[in-house]
């Protein structure tokens, strides 16, 4: 892995095994979203956008406000507003007034939304086994165990 990693981020050498782990998470990271990107720029939206649909599909019926989804998207978008305008612009997303707080408005996923998502879904899951298929189910299961321990754990530290 290291010629490679050296060859792709300019590091060479690295300091310690930690930071040649971390320059290749951060690398397969935005290969992953530049994968997904491609992907979604087929549908026509974005991968930020299509995260806030996957976020927004999974709050239905309820929806959801601004804050929320900020919080939840994979990158944290700087402005979610724009995201929500681009959305609502192009029929995939509704916003309401709060009925408990009317400055603060509320986001659901629109039917043309959820329809796009199911138009989506086969491109995503083949994404998603294109970047997988290096690793073998098993290694798959050990991998997503270590992430969740590193989500975790990256989530716990930041709360306290």
């Amino acid at each position: 892995m290291n010629s490679k990693l050296v060859s792709e981020t300019g590091l060479d050498p690295f300091e310690d095994k930690e930071e040649e782990l971390f320059a290749g998470l951060l690398l397969l990271a935005g290969r992953l979203i530049q994968r997904l990107d491609e992907t979604c720029r087929k549908w026509g939206i974005t991968d930020d956008q299509y995260n806030v649909l996957r976020i927004l599909k999974g709050a239905e019926p309820a929806g959801l406000p601004r804050y929320e989804i900020a919080e939840k998207l994979f990158n944290r978008a700087p402005d979610v507003t724009r995201l929500l305008d681009r959305l609502e612009a192009k029929g995939l997303v509704v916003r309401t007034r709060s009925g408990q707080d009317r400055r603060q408005s509320i986001s659901t996923i629109s039917p043309q939304g959820l329809g796009l998502l199911d138009t989506m879904s086969d491109d995503i899951r083949n994404t998603h086994l294109e970047v997988l298929q290096a690793l073998l189910p098993k290694e798959r299961e050990v991998f997503r165990s270590f992430l969740r321990r590193m989500i975790q754990t990256e989530v716990t530290a930041h709360v306290l």
